[in-house]
């Protein structure tokens, strides 16, 4: 056992004597060790049953025969980051959980992990910690949210974020808002729609680390209880197996997630963990293969913000091995794919049918024949920029309007919200980067006024930020290279008219050549004084076109 390491032999007299100092018997240092890995917390409502998560995980071990240790992982809250210089130790703590985790992995032997994440940097990171440490690992989340209910009618986060768009507006009342504030978010649990946490855990059951259910059964069900026994007692049978996670996430797995990332219409965010996770992996996942597989996967689902069905919804409708069977009719999927469960994906999914074809759409009658995310390039985004496609009012697939530039997330929001963006306009929120923001916030309140204020199949926004999986219309972001290195975006001039073909995928400015070079030479770096963290995060990391991750940068 890996364990041995630091319970078994001479040498390690003294490490038993700090077992013992732990309460641990002997015959709890006979067994395997677990790790568990709970990022619970008190500020994350998504977060804040892991503790019962984590009970179930460590009884469903000991029933396997072996010995659970829990150690906790970080998590930000991205609503109540959302806005204010939160936002900006957002993204950045998706490396924190990934080294955080590697560190606790290896100093102390562990035999096997279960991984406890549910929201937005939880998942991807711990992914990336699970493919780096390599030893056999599984997932099991906290799970989604329950939809809200507000005069009848379904609500979730996104509602909320528009809600005060529409006050802005005066299409809704202050006391409307209130009412919506006490009934959108009713339950702990990731919130209610595809948005980056369920969009992620969702992949987790694609990508074959967690077990069937983890993306979709609702977080105060007590099937979430037995799921949780369950992977404890499975990542017994993946330790006596050694099935790691390189052995899971192939090359072919990556491909798998993709494809059901664009029938499920998850979050844009999926284009920058996906990648991030596959270099741990060994795998170099190029976007340019996005659009290859969205051209030939139909879009199934409009989970909110997209449409009206919520991850419960998706739950009773059969799931996400429902929604990958669907796709087996077009011969989308890797079936050969192993898994946690020590079988195939083809195993897995072959009897999980579509029970509410409302939900998940046949495959032959798909609200898209293409993927719900789409990758633009062009002169304003030559290495690419990233849009949810099925969440865009069908007149603004294709569109061309006047630029609103602004240099942070803030001037673009006292914009909108006084009145001063206009129905064709397109707005440009620049210098909110991986390396420029940094942090890379979300762009949610932004997109959500927009909505709020009846804009949305109207106004267009892009930016070198990124967006929150609540945010729907047409919300171009993760625009590289960034503005702070000088890429395109960095030279957009008010009025400049801004060429948006998402069929087509394609992101222009309709300047010439001539012009764009002239302003180059124009154009200074700045650089916002920053210090602790988030300075060195600016140090490191990459462009959003390569996930955002981090590298040492070259010598000399």
């Amino acid at each position: 056992m890996r364990s041995d390491s630091v319970k078994t032999g001479l040498a390690q007299a003294p490490h038993r004597s700090l077992f013992n100092a732990l309460g641990f018997t002997e015959e709890e240092r006979r067994r395997p060790m677990i790790g568990i890995v709970c990022s619970y917390n008190e500020i994350v409502p998504g977060h804040m049953n892991l503790d019962k998560i984590a009970e179930a995980v460590k009884m469903g071990v000991a029933m396997a025969g072996g010995t659970p240790v829990m150690f906790p992982a970080i998590a930000v809250c991205d609503g109540i980051a959302m806005g204010h210089v939160g936002m900006k130790y957002s993204l950045v703590t998706r490396e924190l959980i990934a080294d955080s985790t590697e560190c606790m992995a290896l100093a102390h032997g562990f035999d096997g992990l279960v991984c406890i994440p549910n929201c937005d940097k939880n998942v991807p990171g711990l992914l990336m910690a699970a493919a780096r440490v390599n030893i056999p690992t599984i997932f099991v989340s906290g799970g989604p949210m329950l939809a809200g209910r507000v005069k009848g009618q379904k609500r979730s986060l996104s509602s909320m974020f528009e809600a005060v768009g529409s006050v802005a507006a005066g299409t809704m009342t202050e006391e409307e808002l209130c009412e919506f504030e006490e009934k959108t978010c009713p339950t702990c649990g990731s919130c209610s729609g595809m948005y980056t946490a369920n969009s992620m855990n969702c992949l987790t059951e694609a990508i074959g680390m967690g077990l069937k259910g983890n993306g979709t059964i609702p977080a105060v069900y007590s099937e979430r209880l037995r799921l949780a026994k369950h992977a404890g007692m499975k990542i017994m049978e993946l330790v006596e197996k050694d099935i790691k996670p390189r052995d899971i996430m192939t090359e072919k797995a990556f491909m798998n997630a993709l494809t059901v990332d664009m029938a499920l219409g998850c979050s844009t965010n999926s284009m920058l963990h996906l990648p991030a996770i596959a270099k741990e992996a060994g795998v170099n996942l190029n976007l340019e293969i996005a659009n290859q597989l969205s051209a030939k996967t139909p879009n199934l689902c409009h989970l909110a913000p997209a449409g009206p069905t919520y991850m419960e919804d998706l739950n009773e409708a059969g799931g996400v091995y429902a929604v990958m069977n669907e796709l087996t009719k077009k011969d989308l999927l890797y079936l050969d794919c192993m898994t946690v469960n020590g079988t195939s994906i083809g195993e897995n999914i072959k009897d999980c049918v579509n029970r509410d074809p409302q939900v998940i759409r046949p495959v032959e009658n798909p609200y898209s024949e293409t993927g719900g995310i789409a990758i633009l390039k062009g002169n304003l985004a030559p290495e690419g920029g990233v849009v949810k496609r099925s969440a865009v009012a069908s007149e603004m697939l294709v569109h061309q309007g006047p630029a609103r530039v602004f240099d942070c997330e803030e001037d673009a929001i006292a914009a909108i919200k006084g009145g001063r963006i206009v129905a064709g306009d397109v707005v440009v929120i620049r210098y909110e980067g991986p390396k420029g923001g940094p942090g890379m916030r979300e762009m949610l309140n932004p997109t959500s006024a927009i909505a709020g204020m009846g804009l949305g199949s109207s106004v267009a926004l892009i930016t070198d930020g990124r967006f929150s999986g609540a945010s729907r219309g047409a919300s171009i972001g993760h625009v590289s290279p960034e503005a702070a290195v000088g890429g395109p975006i960095a030279l957009v001039e008010e009025g400049d008219i801004i060429s948006i073909n998402i069929p087509e995928n394609r992101l222009d400015m309709l300047v010439s050549d001539d012009v764009l070079e002239a302003r180059r030479k124009k154009w200074q770096p700045g650089e916002t004084e920053v210090t602790g963290y988030l300075k060195r995060y600016r140090e490191l990391v990459t462009s959003g076109s390569r996930g955002a991750v981090l590298e040492l940068p070259p010598r000399g």
